[in-house]
């Protein structure tokens, strides 16, 4: 499920800061598809936004996974239960990825304004608290 990255530290640091750009580029998306009730587009999105800030930190730390559920569990082992971030953070990860998953798969499913107002801000904490993290790191391996 996870394995040790072979990259240099140049190619490390060019994959992390582009996943937290695709992250807040991602966010940047949401408010547009919410103005035009695109809700399980919107849900998708505030996923994928977790998704690349996440990853970008599994990055940042060495940690690389095949698939989306080696991210959350990865996210969880390392992050979750080591304490750096409150369990809340590891609940709305999961929740955003079941939100992605109902919406994009579930036959006559659809997320609403209620659903997704619950979802964004949740979607909003979580991407800002890993981009603090990822950017320290950043800052400290700038090549």
């Amino acid at each position: 499920m996870t394995e040790r990255m072979d990259l240099s530290q140049k190619e490390r640091y060019d994959i992390v800061a582009y996943r937290i750009e695709c992250a807040e580029k991602t966010l940047g998306e949401i408010d547009d598809l919410l103005a035009l009730r695109f809700y399980n587009n919107a849900a998708n999105r505030m996923y994928y936004a977790c998704y690349y800030a996440v990853s970008a930190l599994l990055i940042a730390n060495g940690i690389i996974t095949k698939s989306h559920d080696g991210v959350k569990q990865m996210f969880g082992l390392h992050f979750i239960r080591t304490g750096i971030f409150p369990s809340s953070y590891g609940k709305d990860y999961s929740n955003l990825f079941e939100a992605r998953q109902t919406g994009d798969y579930e036959d006559l499913f659809n997320h609403d304004e209620v659903s997704t107002a619950k979802l964004y801000p949740k979607a909003k904490g979580l991407v800002a608290v890993v981009k603090e993290k990822v950017d320290e790191w950043l800052a400290e391996n700038k090549a």
